[in-house]
């Protein structure tokens, strides 16, 4: 079902138990019911519609606040709400207009878990920025939001779309779209990748958006990419701010509350960073194999226990001094020290086609966009360990998958490339892509022998992207850090940077690239804070 209650199912039964009743608590204290409809057709029993069943059935084993009513797609109440899929699940229709296309399995569970609360509750839960903003919306927003089940980023994407319809349901309606269900619709509005979120049928979001940018995509019509609130938020004082939410800033967060400093963890995207978008993990200690997102639910849970997060947030600025400012989309925070936990992010290749075509056919995310690919054809741009894991994942989902490769041997690690061969999946060798074709969606990619400089055309449907990771080093730059040769922080062995009392790890330190490494800075770097405060280094020059 949702992220905590799949995280919960490896978990002690003393963990699940307290779980299950925070859960049966938190509905109790709903002051609405909340009515769930259920059109099916009965000609086409199918998965969703037999899934859509049991996920209902579940929560209503939580609570009597859930009301449950199933018809056909020919009943009466079917043509008064305009239904014609099968299945469609409407929230609470004579109240809001949320309606949920396919069935909510993985990722989405959490999703509608969420959606059950806020209609329980009545209320949006948006920040007074957010409320600003819709106040200004004066004309009808008809929102479509596509997601999957394996996409860790779509929650995020669709809650916000739910808290916009509870908090304005006289203008805002709402269809969550399964791409596995509705793949025809995913087709007929480009999304090939998730989430992607349309209003009035115009694209105002690829890919997860922090609350205030959502609804402020929403009211423009068009996507935003920042968004700067009208006046200072709540301020916030701590003895250390983490930017980034990811191994390192989890773990960093945990270790700076244990040593007794009052702490926050501030990340703008999906928490867990890469490896919430991982399929498989097999060489993090304790688990022989685990699911990425399942081992990020596991840190997220964990560092919820010490430190607060800001999930959702952006930093827009950093003054630094003593104390240091950070401004965000929403707040303003007091610290006496800074980490910068801000990690890396995937690398294009630079061909004509890439950027065009990016969400529509074009993907850097196995994880959240394969499923859309099932028994088509599509390429996996790269030679490192990452690429072949996606690969070898693209292939366990039915996908026709070929590696392409611009040299003529992997640099991935043995086991990886055994299981490679093992699952038959056909190498491009001295291959190196020079175009992506196509118009709305991706037709074939122009790919140069680098041999002998021919060039040749392959159709196929998709293009993924595997070619390693470049630090995110904006906020350095801007605050004047200073980097390597590069391009990632610049550091001592304690994580100090040339600005006293501003700190790195992680990724975007450079080095091995690896869960556990990350997780060693960050709890390395946080005890070096603890340290430095109590006796402050930059005192002593």
């Amino acid at each position: 079902m949702s992220n905590q209650m799949q995280m919960n199912a490896g978990a002690p039964a003393a963990d699940e138990r307290a779980f299950i009743q925070q859960l049966r608590t938190t509905f109790e204290q709903l002051p609405n019911d909340i009515d769930l409809y259920l059109f099916t057709d009965p000609a086409k029993d199918d998965v969703f519609s037999q899934s859509t069943r049991q996920v209902v059935r579940a929560f209503r084993e939580f609570t009597d606040r859930i009301n449950f009513r199933e018809y056909n797609l020919h009943h009466e109440l079917a043509s008064k709400w305009h239904v014609d899929s099968s299945p469609t699940l409407l929230i609470s229709p004579e109240k809001f207009s949320i309606r949920w296309i396919g069935a909510p399995m993985g990722e989405e569970a959490r999703i509608l878990l969420e959606t059950l609360i806020l209609v329980g509750l009545g209320k949006s839960n948006l920040s007074d920025q957010s409320k600003k903003v819709l106040e200004r919306i004066t004309s009808p927003r008809a929102v479509k939001v596509f997601v999957s089940p394996s996409c860790p980023y779509c929650p995020q994407e669709a809650v916000n779309a739910v808290r916009a319809v509870v908090e304005k349901p006289d203008l805002i309606s709402l269809e969550i779209i399964d791409i596995q269900c509705r793949p025809d619709l995913a087709e007929q509005y480009s999304a090939h990748s998730v989430p992607q979120a349309y209003a009035n049928d115009l694209l105002i979001g690829q890919g997860a958006q922090q609350e205030e940018v959502f609804v402020s995509s929403l009211e423009k019509l068009e996507a935003q990419t920042i968004f700067i609130p009208d006046s200072d938020a709540e301020l916030v004082e701590n003895d250390l701010v983490i930017i980034g939410g990811g191994p390192a800033g989890l773990s960093a967060g945990i270790y700076a509350v244990r040593s007794g400093l009052n702490a926050a963890v501030i990340e703008k995207g999906a928490l867990g960073g890469q490896v919430a978008t991982t399929p498989i993990v097999e060489n993090y200690p304790g688990y022989p194999q685990i699911g990425g997102k399942s081992l990020v639910d596991i840190m997220v849970t964990h560092a919820l226990q010490y430190v607060q997060i800001f999930q959702g947030e952006e930093v827009v600025g950093i003054e630094a001094g003593f104390p240091i400012t950070v401004q965000t989309s929403r707040r303003k925070f007091k610290t006496k020290t800074l980490l910068l936990a801000t990690g890396a992010s995937h690398n294009t290749i630079g061909v004509p086609g890439e950027t065009r075509l990016s969400g529509r056919g074009v993907s850097y995310c196995s994880t959240c966009d394969g499923p859309l690919f099932k028994g088509k054809k599509v390429i996996m741009v790269g030679g490192g360990n990452s690429a072949v894991t996606e690969a070898l994942h693209l292939k366990n989902m039915g996908v026709d998958v070929t590696l392409v490769h611009r040299r003529d041997s992997l640099r991935a690690q043995e086991f990886l490339i055994k299981q490679l061969e093992l699952s038959q999946i056909a190498v491009m060798w001295d291959r190196q892509v020079q175009e992506i074709l196509g118009k709305e969606k991706v037709s074939g990619v122009l790919l140069k022998n680098t041999r002998d400089g021919s060039v040749s055309e392959m159709p196929l449907d998709g293009v993924f992207i595997a070619i390693g990771y470049s630090p995110a080093v904006d906020l350095a730059v801007k605050m004047g850090i200073e980097l390597n040769e590069e391009g990632y922080i610049k550091h001592d062995e304690k994580h100090r940077t040339n600005i006293p009392g501003v700190y790195s790890a992680g990724d975007v330190e450079g080095g091995y690239k690896q869960i556990v490494t990350a997780t060693g800075q960050g709890s390395s770097a946080a005890m070096t804070i603890f340290e430095d405060l109590i006796d402050p280094y930059w005192k002593k020059n």
